[in-house]
């Protein structure tokens, strides 16, 4: 650092060089300063003037600033662009201050530690994560939400993808990792998820959290956690007393769903517009509270496996389903009810203001009526729930007794307090209001004893109380009648002796009023902080009711069933229907289906030309285990279903392009994270795999893989495919089933049916597809005219699809084919035989496709006979 800077910017370069990666707002006086590169990138990125000035250095530094009071609102654009930005205030008085004034850093934002504006969604948690990397492929990960005081650890083994599945899920907007973190695995994690990563090697444990992490006994655990917790209490400088008890969670706990196959099923966000309209949670949600609105998406992302707690929500719904007028009255009082976990994470935080305290009693206004509500509900669920409620009846009855109901913005500008609560305070006000009516009584006397009717008694914070009086009525006045203060363009304003003792009496009773009123406020804030946990478990238990009172609304109005739950591993869905697809369209209009799987048949193999509805038809039934496994019902007319531990989706075409990744390789690698992990308790969606390479690879890929399900996994499995001569499968494979989604063709033209019907389809319709797209009648005309040529070329389409019956010299030349060693001698052949079998060898079968090498088989086997 130059010596020849000036005192502060000495000042300011110390302070910046622990701040190295964020922006630094340094407060001087009215604003808060960026000097050198922050200054050049903020101006750029925030779109304000770049200035510079005299730092004491040969150049002129560059600067720019923003004011403290509109601040707020540039740190929010800095954030949610992922950059960090460091409040640096003055922590001394300046009128104490010898020489420069101090200055410290009070508050480091980042995009995982925001704790109010327009970063913070309201339906959203806002996640920080940490992952600490272990020698035996371990890997600790712990995620805290700062706004509500949500934490969670877990530890996970095995491959990476399961630390980025788990970063995807919870929408991680910022990562803690040690500075030793692996860099290709920094590197996955900003292609996949993470918008900000940050360095954290303190694990040393800290009192400030201890309470909440005293049950933590693992060393790994332990490890982890303290980590994460050190970086947020580095970053916020700050108590954070609403710091919730560490949850201990394990990812078997619940029904598992890849970042893939969440983003296929379009569960929280559509592959398209990356927005909610058009998910499976924009249909469901129907909260009437944010926190209820949170716990959805919980439970979106994370269904259940376990049948008891699965049953206890449904039980719940049903009770709430079929008492209209309670739920409709609940729904009515959750509405009033705020969010009581961010408000709370607010009083902790010491950022919460007088509105936000009489959001908190309001909300806890309708706790009562809430807990009464479910009371009526005749099943001993909705009673247990009932009982978990504590209206917190202390903080409600000082509220109701301390703030006034609709309070200022600031709480240091005074009127935020009742009168009657503190006799102090009502003296003061006493003394403050009786003093303006007494200034106002002033007006009136003065008026009547000069005569001047334009005589007024005004105030301002420069000059206080004054009386004005114009220039034209000046000469109505008495000589040394008031004592002159100020002159205007166009009057002049007096003051009298009798007018500054009031003053002063009126002014020092207003600055104690409202310098009382902040220290009431603070003390009103710590009691109601001491009631933090108390309001944590409640807003849990509300969010709870929220949800599954908008699981009663949505299944009564769009006609869902309850379903049961299977312990044979039996499907049963009766007319079945896509839950979002159902919405867009209207419900007349949208064609149920069934999908009937026992323990014999495992494997669908669905066949259908385009746009006919193979896809939707495999979407609705991984969301019907969805949505029956987060305690929903479900879109059919009865459903019965096994517990899925795991659903992997094999859905839609993309290619990746940050990591460099073409269609068919993302399509491989979904199909192999499916394959390496599912087991018989899992359900697997794939959609035309193969499509993305050559007919003949993507045929026999396609094929390996079916048997590869069948005979390994054994999971519940729907395939869609366009290679129809896949079918012959039904015949070689016990548990495979072929249906088709029907179409037919009226005067030339396909009209679909998307009815799922048994058996094979018998036809492609890609043509007909096409003419529905308006592709040129020429075009169209021309490619009839291939097809028909491509079918003569390679005879009847049946032939294709029935497996040929070999003879013993075919046998040996598909062997040799497919590469396969023969073992077969040549005892019981004859010399012509023999002969071709060698001409076999000697052509270039291997060259050929498995069409023509068939084909050219068949020529072979005519000349035997």
């Amino acid at each position: 650092m130059s010596t020849t800077y000036t005192p502060m910017i000495q000042q300011y370069l110390r302070v910046k060089a622990d701040y190295e990666d964020a922006f630094l707002f340094f407060r001087l006086g009215d604003f808060y300063e960026m000097f050198f590169n922050d200054a050049i990138e903020a101006s750029q990125i925030l779109e304000i003037t770049l200035t510079s000035r005299d730092g004491g250095g040969e150049d002129r530094i560059p600067m720019c600033g923003v004011p403290y009071h509109s601040a707020p609102q540039y740190i929010e654009q800095l954030v949610e662009k992922g950059y960090k930005v460091a409040i640096c205030e003055q922590t001394e008085d300046p009128k104490q201050a010898k020489g420069v004034v101090r200055r410290e850093v009070v508050q480091l934002i980042t995009p995982g530690t925001v704790m109010e504006g327009r970063a913070l969604s309201e339906k959203d948690n806002n996640y920080i994560a940490t992952i600490t990397q272990f020698d035996d492929e371990t890997y600790g990960f712990a995620c805290n939400d700062l706004s509500t005081g949500e934490n969670k650890v877990t530890l996970l083994t095995g491959s990476f993808e399961q630390v980025l599945n788990e970063l995807s899920l919870l929408g991680a907007k910022e990562v803690v990792i040690d500075r030793s973190f692996n860099g290709d695995l920094q590197r996955k994690m900003k292609e996949r998820a993470v918008t900000t990563i940050s360095f954290e090697d303190d694990i040393e444990g800290k009192e400030a959290f201890e309470h909440v992490i005293e049950h933590i006994n693992q060393d790994k655990l332990r490890m982890t956690v303290i980590r994460l917790f050190n970086y947020l209490y580095r970053t916020q400088k700050r108590n954070l007393d609403h710091l919730q008890p560490v949850e201990l969670y394990q990812i078997d706990q619940y029904m598992k769903i890849d970042y893939f196959s969440k983003r296929n099923l379009e569960l929280t966000e559509t592959i398209r517009s990356k927005g909610k309209k058009g998910s499976l949670i924009w249909l469901l949600d129907e909260t009437k509270t944010a926190m209820g609105g949170r716990t959805l998406k919980q439970w979106i992302d994370r269904p259940l496996i376990d049948e008891k707690e699965i049953k206890r929500r449904q039980a719940v719904v049903e009770a709430l389903i079929s008492h209209y007028f309670e739920r409709q009255e609940l729904r009515e009082n959750l509405k009033e009810v705020y969010d009581l976990e961010r408000l709370a994470g607010r009083v902790a935080f010491g950022n919460v203001n007088a509105r936000d305290l009489m959001q908190l009693k309001r909300s806890l206004l309708q706790v009562p009526i809430v807990r009464e509500l479910l009371e009526k509900l005749p099943i001993k669920e909705a009673q247990e729930v009932a009982k978990k409620i504590e209206p917190c009846v202390e903080v409600t009855d000082l509220l109701e007794k301390a703030i006034v109901e609709n309070p200022p913005l600031s709480i240091k500008d005074g009127n935020m307090i009742q009168d009657g609560y503190h006799a102090e305070l009502d003296q003061y006000r006493d003394a403050t209001r009786n003093g303006k009516t007494w200034i106002a009584q002033l007006e009136r006397e003065q008026r009547e004893k000069t005569g001047i009717k334009s005589l007024k008694v005004g105030y301002n914070r420069v000059f206080g109380y004054y009386i004005e009086v114009t220039k034209a009525n000046l000469h109505l006045l008495k000589e040394g009648q008031y004592e002159r203060k100020q002159t205007l363009t166009n009057a002049e304003r007096f003051i009298t002796p009798e007018l500054k003792e009031k003053e002063a009496l009126i002014l020092q009773a207003e600055e104690k009023s409202v310098e009382l009123e902040y220290q009431l406020f603070i003390s009103i804030r710590e009691f109601v902080k001491k009631y933090i946990p108390q309001l944590q478990a409640l807003a849990k238990v509300v969010s709870e009711i929220d949800v599954l009172q908008c699981f009663a609304t949505v299944s009564e109005e769009r006609h869902y069933v309850k379903p049961a739950f299977s312990n044979n591993r039996e499907i049963f869905i009766k007319e079945g229907r896509h839950p979002v697809v159902e919405k867009v369209m209207n419900a007349q209009e949208y064609v149920p289906n069934d999908c009937l799987m026992n323990s014999q048949k495992e494997l669908l193999l669905i066949t259908g030309p385009n746009m006919s509805g193979k896809s939707t038809y495999m979407r609705q039934i991984a969301l019907t285990a969805i949505l029956a496994q987060i305690g929903c019902y479900v879109p059919a007319t009865e459903a019965r279903l096994p517990i899925f531990d795991q659903v992997f989706t094999r859905i839609g075409a993309a290619d990746d392009l940050i990591s460099g990744q073409s269609t068919f390789m993302v399509e491989m690698l979904e199909a192999k994270n499916a394959i390496a992990n599912a087991t018989q308790e899992s359900l697997i969606l794939f959609d035309e795999i193969g499509r993305g390479t050559s007919t003949y690879d993507g045929m026999a890929l396609a094929q390996a893989i079916i048997e590869y399900i069948h005979t390994r996994i054994g999971a519940k499995t729907l395939f869609s495919t366009h290679y129809h001569e896949l079918t012959v499968l039904e015949e070689q494979l016990d548990n495979l089933k072929n249906i088709h989604v029907s179409a037919i063709e009226q005067n030339g033209k396909v009209v679909f049916l998307h009815k799922i019907k048994d058996g094979a389809a018998d036809k492609s319709y890609g043509i007909h597809v096409a003419q529905l797209a308006e592709l040129p009648e020429e075009l169209i005309t021309r490619a009839n005219e291939i097809l028909q040529t491509l079918e003569q070329k390679d005879g009847s389409k049946e032939k294709t699809l029935k497996k040929p019956v070999l003879s013993k010299v075919e046998e040996e030349a598909q062997l040799s084919f497919f590469d396969v060693p023969s073992k077969t001698n040549h005892e019981g052949l004859n010399s012509k035989e023999k002969q071709i079998i060698s001409q076999l060898k000697q052509m270039d079968i291997l060259e050929m496709n498995p069409i023509q090498a068939l084909n050219t088989l068949y020529e072979l086997h005519k000349k035997l006979k």
